[in-house]
């Protein structure tokens, strides 16, 4: 009984700090009400073991209010203050993450209930907060997919936290996907309060999510109306009225929906609507400890935009970057191998926010970037990239149709044996595919009779070859083309690693739509390492997987002066670092080989 007196008397200064029209200021309901003292994991056993569970509300901008629930060490004395880990986004409702997930009472969510018990975060004496973005769970307003009423929703969010009573004023972020993104917008807003942030697998900007340089992707539609489900999820029967409330405000509000598909469909990366959402670029100068994780060659939200964000960002930074798909740092996959292929996940999250938050020096020193490439191989590196050399190598000239591959590609293209559901291109950011495939086409692309750019009838694509690398070189950063086009259309460019005996693993694209004229445009990041005898071949032509949703033009597009910028370092140097090969590389490699013809006449070496 001591934890529920512990519990009350923390609760009057809970009570006391929450904005007027608060829980404790709630009409009576016929639901019931969460009690202004908190409930324990004994009373509701969806409340995690060790904490104590309130519901909070506060104002956001445009009339917006904002839910939170707040978990605290349970058995604090009274006016113990404690530093804040915050995670704001769309996930966390009472009734599921992406959707109803069978509970039969209410209680906060479980999404990262993985952390709080991997980290023993109430043992190291942290409070852990949700808030709901404007929309979705117990907050009220209209989805604004990572615009300004979203990074409004950060900022109100930053600000409760660290003046509560119960809080020292330090607050970190903690995030995978949508919330890690929110992290992202935080860093970018400068707070004082906001002492460190843990993103993984983020998108970097917004516009790259949906489209590509003009071409929409598959889930341009799909993933906006994704969230509208998410918005529109039916509260739990013993909510509290007023989040019931606040979870129904789409019914009475339905523009929010439409306007929610319609605003996210502007295919112009330049229109002031993205302009705002672009993380990468608005985080010039800032400040803001970051550790995050990325996938070079992950399907779902792709390094685009990463480099620059980094390079823009100049406080301190940890990352793990490698060849995994869409998971956390702690994830396991079936066989028990960590997904990420990495020990101590928990263990170095904490000594960073230990760091930064209680201001306590490092017990263990870690790397400062901790990558995995290609080969399943880890290094340790003081920052990323660390290229050695720039290069421009040119591509010459050549001509494709743009016809979406029915005039064939130059490589044998295998039947797909990744089947798309009906469902394909509706997903939200935790929901989407793991793997595409090249053979998950929407066009039947049958080989080409050569592979050489200077083809006498021009197919779907056509490649250009490098010189055999002589000793192990890697390819990091991110690599950019640019070419001149003699008619309007779509081009996709590939770039892949090919073996001597022809065997192919497409390991970085992008696609454009083009204009007569020069066009230029960024590929993924990357961090993959050619081994000696191995040959880089460049794909250029038309858009023929089912990656995007182009309108083929049916052009003969001619190219030339195209150039492929690269940035290349040694691997000789490389410090080792702990780690394993991630499980996800050896389906990737699967999913991505193809066989290639003898080798065209070598247009550049490297």
């Amino acid at each position: 009984m001591q934890r529920r007196t512990t519990a009350a008397a923390l609760g009057v200064l809970l009570t006391a700090s929450v904005f007027a029209g608060g829980i404790a200021a709630a009409a009576p309901a016929t639901a019931a009400e969460v009690p202004p003292e908190g409930i324990t994991h004994e009373e509701n056993d969806r409340v995690p073991e060790g904490s104590v569970w309130t519901e909070h509300y506060f104002p956001s901008t445009d009339g917006v209010e904002l839910h939170a629930d707040v978990l605290r060490p349970e058995g604090l004395p009274a006016g113990a203050k404690t530093p804040v880990i915050l995670a704001v986004g769309p996930y966390f409702g009472h009734a599921g993450q992406t959707g109803p997930e069978g509970f039969t009472h209410t209680g906060p969510s479980a999404r990262f209930n993985d952390f709080l018990e991997g980290a023993d975060l109430f043992d190291e004496g942290f409070t852990y907060v949700m808030v709901d973005l404007r929309g979705f769970g117990g907050s009220t307003g209209c989805l604004d997919n990572k615009g300004p009423g979203e990074q409004n929703d950060v900022r109100a969010a930053i600000e409760w936290s660290a003046s509560q009573p119960w809080s020292n004023g330090n607050v970190g972020m903690y995030g995978k996907s949508y919330d890690g993104a929110t992290g992202l917008m935080g860093n970018n807003l400068k707070m004082p309060q906001l002492k460190a942030v843990v993103a993984q697998e983020s998108i970097w900007t917004g516009y790259n999510y949906l489209f590509s340089n003009g071409v929409p992707r598959p889930n341009a539609t799909g993933t906006p109306n994704s969230y509208n489900n998410i918005a529109t999820m039916d509260p739990l029967a013993d909510d509290t009225s007023r989040y019931q409330a606040n979870a129904r405000y789409e019914e009475s509000h339905p523009e929010c929906l439409s306007e929610n598909i319609a605003d996210n469909y502007e295919p112009d990366p330049n229109a002031p609507f993205w302009q705002a959402r672009d993380m990468a670029a608005n985080a010039k100068g800032t400040t803001t400890p970051l550790f995050v994780t990325a996938g070079f060659i992950e399907n779902n939200t792709k390094p685009e935009g990463m480099e620059e964000f980094l390079k823009n960002h100049v406080g301190p930074e940890r990352g793990w970057l490698g060849q995994w798909d869409h998971v956390r740092g702690n994830d396991r996959v079936s066989d028990g191998r960590l997904a990420m292929g990495r020990e101590g996940w928990f263990d170095e999250v904490m000594s960073f926010y230990d760091q930064y938050l209680k201001g306590e020096e490092p017990t263990t020193t870690y790397p400062t970037y901790s990558i995995e490439d290609n080969l399943g191989g880890w290094r340790a590196e003081p920052t990323w990239p660390t290229p050695d050399r720039r290069l421009a190598v040119a591509l010459g000239n050549g001509t494709y149709v743009d016809d979406g591959g029915a005039a064939g590609v130059p490589y044998a293209s295998s039947p797909s044996t990744l089947a798309l559901p009906k469902s394909y291109g509706q997903w939200d950011m935790e929901s989407a595919p793991r793997l595409e495939g090249l053979g998950a086409t929407r066009k039947a692309a049958s080989p080409s009779p050569s592979s050489d750019a200077a083809s006498a009838e021009p197919a779907s694509s056509y490649l250009v070859w490098s010189d055999v690398v002589r000793q192990e070189t890697r390819l990091t950063a991110t690599p950019r083309v640019e070419l001149t086009v003699g008619a309007a259309g779509n081009v996709m460019v590939k770039v892949w690693d090919v073996a001597p005996d022809g065997t192919a693993v497409m390991f970085d694209e992008n696609v454009s739509l083009v204009k007569k004229g020069r066009v230029g445009f960024d590929l993924k990041s990357t961090d993959w390492t050619l081994q000696a005898g191995h040959r880089l071949a460049v794909e250029i032509g038309s858009i023929t997987t089912g990656s995007w949703r182009d309108t083929p033009s049916g052009a003969t597009i001619s190219v030339t002066g195209a150039i492929l910028r690269l940035s290349t370092e040694s691997t000789a140097d490389d410090v080792p670092t702990a780690g394993e090969r991630s499980p996800f590389l050896d389906s990737y490699i699967q999913a991505y080989t193809r066989t290639f013809p003898e080798p065209g006449t070598p247009r550049f070496r490297l």
